[in-house]
């Protein structure tokens, strides 16, 4: 009952108030400062990088990132195009820059891998996805993706209830010897491609900065694929794929004078665009179309971290509204045109308590509610208020980490009309391992266990005609053993090896599959008994330096046997759907001076689009080689070109079944930095 009150008469209130006491309790302290120096800039900039890489060696969970050159170099547009060079990744790409895009690692579903946006969770209730084509590069800083957990106590409990989780980091401002930076992009290429982006940054003083950052992207989406029946064979043009979007990101950031950090951050992105459905039955054009409309507005604050207790504040108001228009599909009152809005308040504190240096305690507590409402025939209007408490601690010396967490879940679900699927209250622990066996702090041993509990989504409930509130919510455990290894050498050509690889193992029960139907805005939900999933994933970089050319390497391999248990089951010991059995990328740069080429080459195994692994639902394997070179001009090396070129050898290839991906294409992006 107190969290319905909080949520009906409260809770916009409480966001407010919490904002407005963070800066008024935050600007006298850098509204006096000075000019920030030099050697301030430098030393935190040094820091950072350390403790990235410190990070990822020593995490008792498997972490890989992309950040800074190694981001910049690859030949990625979206978020989307970047994480398909992480192992155990599968990218479900339905198709050109307007298809629908979504993560799944290590086959736990799209809605097991949670998306944080500079720290704080990206919603989405009406179907737990999170549409990774519409985050563009251009204002991103690094990239982290985590299975189970990261292993920091200081962060939300949300952070905490999910299998896996995307980190999005945007450019936070720095300034050396000046006081403003302005940087642009251009892009340009196939299919009617136009991009462009501007960053602007002001230092106001010692202690506080902001940034602007806008973006543009049209295209008319349109591309040739080849199209078989099993009687013939011809080349069509892919058509209903365009996309015009718009995206505006503003920033503040400021310093206390006891060093605690705070952000505001606002966003808006809106979009239309072609759905492009199907080819089946010899139907190549569409007409369906959609518009997005999406902001939310957030805070955070936290103090020192050398201090002996420490804590961590978020808030954050979301507003997506979502209009599908099918002109194919007429009733007594007119063409389908269907309308979504949602709406999300969170709340979130975080606390840290050193009792011994090696010793830690946390506690987190996170309220959110979300709310949908839709024109819709027979619709619930459904509203879920979330309360996430966790209770975690972590034992570490110089050669051994340990830590353990339990995550309570409390779910409240009403409706205005029908019937409700019901609350849940549920229990879930986690723990997990670091160990370097040796002297030697090159190699170390990890390890961790995880339970997890995820509720079906509103579509999943109460989509009309099609959602079922009966459907049994996921339940998942998983095991993971591996090893990292890491070595630094000042001698050879050879100046960095590194290692990390995993095997583990999954369990789930009830799992909630979505598959699409004729078109992206349809699902049919599908409740799998029971599915095991059994892997293993290998990470291998290298660093060379030959004369006065860098040459450096990433390779990415994934094993993995996801199949349908359910011993009652026709489909037994089937593997699950858009699965390959193996998959792997490489990627290779050679830098020389200030011109850089770049290689990099996906791999995905053979799959099945259905439950059942017979022909007809067979899905061939792919593979794609992309090129670029690029360098840097001007007397400071703040002009930049890059050329692209995309699928080299043009391989025709579906992702998704019947939705065709794009051949060979060119992008060429011209950045400036003023």
């Amino acid at each position: 009952m107190i969290i319905k009150h909080l949520a009906q008469r409260g809770i916009m209130q409480f966001f407010i108030g919490t904002s407005i006491f963070w800066i008024a309790l935050l600007c006298p302290d850098f509204l006096w400062a000075q000019a920030d120096t030099v050697k301030v800039n430098q030393l935190k900039e040094v820091q950072i990088n350390q403790l990235r890489i410190s990070k990822q060696h020593l995490s008792p969970t498997p972490l890989q990132v992309l950040s800074g050159l190694e981001l910049q170099r690859l030949n990625a547009l979206s978020i989307a195009d970047a994480i398909r060079y992480f192992s155990g990744v599968q990218v479900k790409d339905y198709g050109g820059i307007a298809g629908l895009k979504t993560i799944n690692v290590r086959s736990m579903g799209s809605n097991h891998t949670a998306v944080f946006y500079d720290g704080v969770q990206l919603g989405n209730a009406q179907n737990g996805q999170v549409d990774l084509g519409k985050y563009t590069l251009d204002n991103v800083a690094e990239l982290l993706l985590t299975s189970g957990q990261r292993s920091e106590l200081l962060q939300p409990a949300k952070a905490f209830a999910s299998a896996s989780a995307l980190y999005i980091k945007t450019k936070v401002p720095t300034f050396l010897n000046k006081n403003q930076n302005i940087s642009t992009d251009v892009k340009t290429g196939s299919f009617g491609f136009i991009n462009t982006a501007v960053l602007y940054e002001q230092k106001i003083n010692k202690r506080l900065a902001f940034n602007l950052n806008a973006a543009f992207l049209n295209a008319n989406g349109k591309y040739k694929y080849r199209y078989t029946n099993g009687y013939y064979d011809t080349t069509v043009v892919r058509t209903n794929a365009d996309i015009y979007s718009y995206r505006l990101e503003g920033g503040a950031f400021g310093q206390g004078a006891d060093s605690s950090q705070w952000n505001v951050k606002l966003y808006k992105y809106r979009s239309e665009r072609g759905i492009p459905g199907a080819i089946v039955s010899n139907k190549f054009d569409f007409s369906q179309r959609q518009w997005d409309d999406n902001s939310f507005v957030q805070t955070h604050y936290e103090n020192n971290p050398n201090r002996r207790y420490n804590i961590s504040l978020n808030a954050k108001y979301a507003n997506d509204y979502t209009r599908y228009n099918d002109p194919t599909i007429k009733s007594d009152r007119g063409a389908l045109n269907n309308i979504y809005k949602q709406q999300e308040w969170y709340l979130s504190v975080a606390n840290v308590y050193q009792m011994k240096p090696y010793l830690h305690f946390a506690f987190s507590a996170d309220y959110s509610y979300q709310n949908l409402d839709a024109n819709l025939e027979y619709f619930a209007y459904p509203s879920r208020s979330t309360g996430l408490f966790v209770l975690a601690g972590k034992y570490f010396k110089k050669r051994f980490e340990f830590q353990t967490n339990v995550l309570a879940t409390v779910i409240n679900e009403e409706v205005k009309t029908l019937s409700a699927a019901g609350n849940r209250t549920e229990y879930t622990p986690a723990a997990m391992f670091s160990w370097q066996p040796f002297q030697s702090p090159n190699f170390r041993l990890k390890g961790f266990y995880k339970s997890i509990f995820r509720m079906p989504t509103f579509n999943d409930l109460y989509y009309t005609f099609i959602g079922n509130t009966s459907l049994r919510p996921e339940y998942t455990k998983q095991y993971d053993l591996g090893f990292n290894y890491n070595t630094h050498s000042l001698h050879g050509s050879l100046k960095n090896f590194s290692v990390q690889t995993d095997v583990y193992y999954n369990q789930v029960k009830d799992k909630i599959v979505a598959v699409p139907t004729l078109n992206l805005f349809r699902w049919t939900m599908l409740n799998l008994d029971a599915v095991s999933i059994k892997g293993l994933e290998t990470n291998i970089k290298t660093l060379w330096l030959i004369n006065e050319f860098e040459f450096s390497t990433n390779l990415n391999y994934t094993f993995e046997k996801a199949l349908d248990v359910t011993k009652t089951g026709f489909t037994y010991r089937n593997q699950i759907p858009y699965i390959p059995v193996h998959s792997g990328s490489f990627t290779g740069s050679i830098t020389h001076s200030r011109y850089s080429l770049n290689y990099s080459f996906i791999y995905t195994g053979e799959r099945y689009s259905q439950k059942a692994n017979i022909p007809v639902n067979y899905v061939k394997p792919y593979y794609t080689h992309d090129l670029s070179i690029g360098g840097y001009f001007g007397s400071h090396q703040n002009y930049k070109v890059n050329v692209e070129i995309n699928n080299l050898l043009n391989q025709y290839y579906d992702v998704v079944l019947n939705y065709p991906m794009p051949g060979r294409n060119f992008r060429i992006t011209l950045s400036a930095k003023i």
